[in-house]
């Protein structure tokens, strides 16, 4: 009977322990609670207007209607397209291209060179990728299509290269810090 009286004795004991522990009880517990304002997020911009119509001139910088310009070995003939980019975002760059250039449009491939746009704000010289200013950037794009002169004997007479496709194409790069 003593064994009995002690093994219920610790088990109330035990039982009211667990159910001061599980919530049964009191046992108090300190918190706190401050609020702040971390501001708001508002994303940057990227964008690429074609707002007025690009140049061609020759490489005596005469201008030139290319619509009815008939090429010769030995021509070069250059394109400037002003372009206004907006770039917006602490970690904004970008890179200009051309899509819509192909080496084998019309001419054999050994007889002509299409550049890259080389580009130009005010002036002066800028590479890819370009980075935010603080306002819109005027962006020249200057492309040079050169009608070799070493082509042979009466290579690529009479045939087109057709710039009707050409586009502008702004793209953001991925600058340290971003994924």
């Amino acid at each position: 009977m003593k064994n009995m009286t002690l093994i219920t004795g610790s088990a109330a004991i035990a039982l009211g322990g667990a159910l001061m522990l599980g919530g049964g009880g009191t046992l108090a517990n300190w918190n706190a609670e401050a609020t702040t304002t971390p501001g708001t997020i508002v994303s940057g911009n990227l964008n690429l207007v074609n707002s007025t119509a690009g140049t061609w001139k020759d490489r005596n910088g005469d201008a030139v209607t290319i619509a009815n310009y008939k090429v010769v070995p030995g021509d070069k003939l250059t394109f400037t397209q002003t372009l206004p980019v907006t770039l917006e975002g602490d970690k904004m760059a970008a890179n200009v291209a051309t899509t819509g250039i192909s080496a084998t449009n019309g001419f054999t491939p050994a007889n002509v060179t299409v550049s890259a746009p080389v580009l130009t704000v005010g002036g002066l010289p800028v590479a890819n990728p370009l980075k935010p200013t603080g306002s819109a950037q005027t962006v020249t794009a200057t492309i040079t299509f050169e009608f070799l002169s070493t082509t042979a004997g009466r290579t690529d007479v009479g045939v087109s290269y057709n710039f009707n496709s050409v586009a502008f194409q702004l793209t953001q790069v991925t600058q340290s810090g971003l994924s």
